[in-house]
Parts: structure tokens; C-alpha cells; sequence
């Protein structure tokens, strides 16, 4: 272990050990003289050299202890290689515990796979996990020395695309388990917000149409007006003319837009073609603006212009157009995911020692007072 201060300049505050010296100084015993009418004619010695002289120094020594050690608190100290380098387990969700237990032995640390790494005696993460990540965060804090084993189910959820590579090489153990196979969600379809000119509601006609072919309950709105729906819904802007800047704004925080071939707006720059027609020719462009999406018609909303208005396929094509795109797959053969040694070592943080000199300070502080209202008895 090596020792360190973290903030050195907070020993500067060891000048105030001057002040119980000083404290000490002033408020010696008091020697009262007392005159013996015996002793009043003999002629006065010479009064020898006084020497600086303390009275009770055990409560002086216990002040200036407390003084050094508020002073070492200041600084901050620390100490470097202070870590445990007993083995560590870690349990993938989805491994029952007891088969865990058993496989870590009763003396491991044995801890799940999941925020804060719980112990595996708590009760099982719920829910999916960022699994490579906190593998990777784990491995980070771990001390270089210690031992690691992972115990996973043969399948994993909740890895990204990058292989795990660690800084130590650990035993993978891939354990066989009940693996619960969940569907995954069904994308719900979207839910329509028009806002159109009052001319306009011929055009309308075509979204409320796919909206009904989505759902026997659709979520759709259409007003004239310009307010602004909820986040979670697709604004479909009709009116011709400026788009308003906070139809922008709302775009940018996490919306997404799909605008008229009238609407005026400056595009991303990232803008590309997402719908064409048979012949190639871009119906819908559109790009990121922010968190969200702006899209928009290249022609008007006629039949004339886009004959696939009238195709039988015009709603789903708008739902795919519409939906967000599907996360990565994060499911995973746990025999093909073992992770790699290679990474380099992560400094570890040294120890702070703040704690325990603390309570420290706490007991010097219960000694003085002792010390001091005896030695007030003492003297009444």
C-alpha cells in the first residue's frame, strides 16, 4: 500500500497548533503567595529564571492530536493498492441463484449482472440488462490481481455489437438453465396527428383511411388548427406556407413530422429519398433533426401526382415509413460471446481514508471534553 494525500495543502491548518500552546500558556494554575509574619523581615533571594512550564499535558497532548488529526483531514489522505483481490463471480439474469451459490461456493462473492452489481442472495434483476456494459464496468473496477468467472445461460440478452474484451482473463461458465423465451413486443402502430388548411381536407381523407387500416381502434386526430400533439405522436403537417419554428423545435426534442409538398423548411443536409415509386422517382424525403425526424412529400397530395394514394399497400408502405426503426438484435450464443483478454488495465482510484479518521476525530473530541471539565472539577 502506499499512502498519499490527495489535497496536501490542507496541512497549513497545522498552524493552529499554536492555539492550545497558546491556551495552555495563559491559563496555568495560579499560585496564590501567602506572607508569614516570621519570614517578613529576612532580606529577599534573587528570583531565579523562570522556565516555560505547561500544566496538564495529557489534555494538552489530546488537543493537539485533535488539531493534527482535523489538519490530515483536510488533506485528504488516501492509500494506492488497498484493494481486495479475492475472486469475484459474476451471474448473468436468467441462471437460477442456487445453481449460482452452488457453482461460486458459500464463501464467494457471487453478485448479479445488473445496475449497482446486487449480491445474488437479493432477489433476481428484472427486466432486460445492458449485459456487455456492465461486464465491462465491472471488469474496469475490479483490482488487477483478482480472479473473475461469469456464469451465463446459453443464450444472452442485452449485448451490443461489440465483442467483450476485458483486462483479465476470465472463466467463462455457461451453465444450462430454463431459458424463457419472450416474443418480442409488437410495434404498436402510430398514432396520427394532421394539422391542415381549411381547403385541405380532401388530402386528410388518405391518412384517416390508414390510420383504420392499422387498428380496430386507430389513434388519429385532425384538426385545422396548429396545436401540437404529444411527443409519442406523428405530427402530419398540411398547411402550405413558413413552417412555424416551434413545429421545428418540437421535431428537434424527440418528434417526428411528416410535411406537405407546400410546407416551406429549411431540410437537414443528410436529407435522403426513404419512399420512391415504381419508376424511382422519390415520394418522401427526410432525415434527423435533433432527436427526431422530419420528413416530407417531393409532390402534391393528388392522386394525379402520387397514383399509390389509391394502392392497396399505401397504408403499410406509411407505416413503415412512419415507425421507428427496430433496435439491434441483442440476443446472442453465449458459447460465441465468451469475452477476450487484451484491454489495458484501468487505474484504479485510491482509497480515501476520510471515514475512518473521522471517527477518529470524533473519539479525540469525546477524550478533551472528558479531560477538560475533569480537570474543572478537579481545581473547584
Amino acid at each position: 500500500m502506499t499512502p498519499l494525500l490527495l489535497f496536501p495543502a490542507g496541512l497549513a491548518a497545522l498552524i493552529a497548533l499554536a492555539v492550545p500552546l497558546l491556551v495552555h500558556l495563559r491559563r496555568r494554575t495560579e499560585e496564590v503567595p501567602i506572607d508569614f509574619a516570621a519570614l517578613r523581615w529576612l532580606d529577599p533571594l534573587p528570583r531565579p529564571r523562570r522556565r516555560i512550564r505547561f500544566d496538564d499535558l495529557l489534555l494538552l497532548s489530546v488537543r493537539l492530536l485533535l488539531i493534527a488529526a482535523l489538519a490530515l483531514l483536510l488533506a485528504r489522505p488516501a492509500v494506492l493498492g488497498a484493494e481486495n483481490a479475492r475472486a469475484r463471480v459474476l451471474v448473468a439474469p436468467g441462471v437460477p441463484a442456487e445453481m449460482a451459490r452452488r457453482i461460486a461456493g458459500p464463501e464467494a462473492d457471487a453478485q448479479w449482472i445488473a445496475p449497482d452489481f446486487p449480491s445474488i442472495d437479493t432477489r433476481p434483476p428484472s427486466g432486460r440488462v445492458p449485459l456487455s456494459s456492465l461486464i465491462r464496468q465491472f471488469d474496469a473496477e475490479l483490482p488487477r490481481g483478482a480472479a473473475l468467472t461469469i456464469v451465463v445461460p446459453p443464450v444472452l440478452d442485452g449485448v451490443d455489437a461489440e465483442p467483450i474484451r476485458l483486462t483479465r482473463q476470465a472463466e467463462w461458465r455457461i451453465v444450462k438453465a430454463d431459458a424463457v423465451t419472450q416474443a418480442p413486443p409488437a410495434t404498436p402502430a402510430p398514432a396520427l396527428t394532421v394539422r391542415h388548411a381549411p381547403a385541405q381536407g380532401e388530402q386528410v381523407r388518405y391518412f384517416r383511411a390508414a390510420a383504420a387500416a392499422w387498428g380496430a381502434a386507430p389513434r388519429f386526430d385532425a384538426d385545422p388548427g396548429d396545436a401540437l400533439p404529444p411527443r409519442d405522436h406523428v405530427l402530419v403537417w398540411l398547411t402550405p406556407g413558413p413552417v412555424p419554428g416551434r413545429v421545428t423545435d418540437w421535431v428537434a426534442r424527440g418528434g417526428t413530422a411528416l410535411l406537405g409538398e407546400g410546407a416551406r423548411v429549411a431540410m437537414p443536409g443528410a436529407t435522403v429519398p426513404l419512399w420512391r415509386d415504381g419508376e424511382g422517382a422519390p415520394i418522401v424525403e427526410g432525415a434527423p433533426m435533433g432527436d427526431g425526424r422530419l420528413l416530407r412529400f417531393t409532390r402534391p397530395l393528388v392522386p394525379a401526382a402520387i397514383p399509390d394514394l389509391f394502392d392497396a399497400g399505401f397504408a403499410e408502405r406509411l407505416r413503415i415509413l412512419l415507425t421507428p426503426p427496430a433496435p439491434a438484435p441483442a440476443r446472442v450464443d453465449a458459447a460465441r460471446f465468451a469475452p477476450v483478454a487484451g484491454r489495458a488495465p484501468y487505474p484504479l482510484p485510491p482509497r480515501e481514508l476520510t471515514a475512518w479518521l473521522a471517527m477518529l476525530i470524533a473519539v479525540l473530541f469525546v477524550i478533551e471534553r472528558w479531560l477538560a471539565t475533569r480537570r474543572h472539577r478537579l481545581t473547584a
